[in-house]
């Protein structure tokens, strides 16, 4: 009952500090939703209701909320984090290539494949406070024992929660029902691969890493080269990205139903030790 609680507690608090500012930042100040000045504010609410949630209404604490950064342990999951939206980006633009929908010419980029990476690691804070609520708390409080079905509900209210960005000016869908259904694919795809790197490296820095790099390095770049310069819409580069993150999806899946543990155990016994009792 008190895990319900939280939930219910978290959804609310994290929809209710979000949407109604966004309305006041466009509509009232005239703001634009693409700035990250405008963003900052409410990148963090997902993080404030799971601090509210866990210090106050269900008393759990933090033992369990992947804090520490735990780097000489999983830095082999932090390069899988840092590395893996370069190579999906990468895979993408072939793709856009091999089905003649972009001429290929990386001329736009100039010095940005130097500093975007760089740039993906210092901004990864900035992503904590989505990575530390919806993958961090939420996707840990659903389907425990099920994690695929767990990132895939998460993946759905995380999609759900940007919805009103779509009407904002932050991304704009020549046709909003279909251009919907595609992000919220987008958004699926993505935190099954955030949630498995999660578990893995039992820490919520490496998930906020990904995120920073799926944002200034995927999205960038193929926004870039693939919309300014390739004339494709959004929903099509959305597609064509999704090829590529939906095979390390399957991928990840596949391997996940060969284990005979859940990943939550899994981590927990290597990350605490035999003292450590799971979920």
């Amino acid at each position: 009952m008190s895990h319900r609680r939280g939930v219910i507690a978290f959804l609310l608090i994290t929809f209710l500090s979000s949407w109604p500012w966004w309305f006041i930042e466009h509509l009232g100040f005239g703001w634009s939703l693409v700035n990250p000045l405008a963003q900052l504010p409410t990148a963090f609410s997902p993080a404030v209701a799971a601090i509210v949630v866990r210090r106050w209404i269900t008393r759990e604490g933090f033992k369990d909320a992947g804090l520490a950064l735990r780097l000489r342990a999983t830095w082999r999951w932090y390069l899988a984090a840092w590395l893996g939206p370069i190579a999906i980006t990468v895979a993408t633009l072939a793709v856009a290539a091999a089905l003649g929908l972009w001429q290929v010419d990386l001329a736009p980029l100039g010095s940005l494949p130097v500093a975007l990476p760089i740039v993906t690691l210092i901004l990864t804070p900035a992503y904590w406070g989505e990575e530390f609520g919806w993958t961090g708390y939420l996707r840990s409080h659903l389907y425990r024992d099920r994690p695929l079905t767990a990132a895939v509900v998460v993946g759905l209210l995380w999609a759900v929660w940007h919805y009103p960005l779509a009407f904002l000016g932050y991304i704009e869908f020549r046709h909003p029902l279909p251009g919907l259904v595609v992000w919220t694919g987008s958004f699926v795809l993505q935190q099954v691969a955030l949630t498995w790197l999660y578990l893995r490296s039992g820490t919520v820095w490496v998930a906020a890493l990904a995120h920073s790099g799926n944002n200034m390095v995927i999205g960038f770049v193929t926004g870039l080269l693939l919309i300014d310069h390739g004339r494709l819409d959004d929903v099509t580069t959305m597609l064509l990205t999704a090829v590529p993150l939906g095979g390390a999806c399957i991928a990840i899946v596949r391997r996940g139903r060969r284990s005979r543990r859940p990943a939550d155990v899994a981590w927990q016994a290597t990350t605490c030790g035999s003292g450590c009792r799971a979920r």
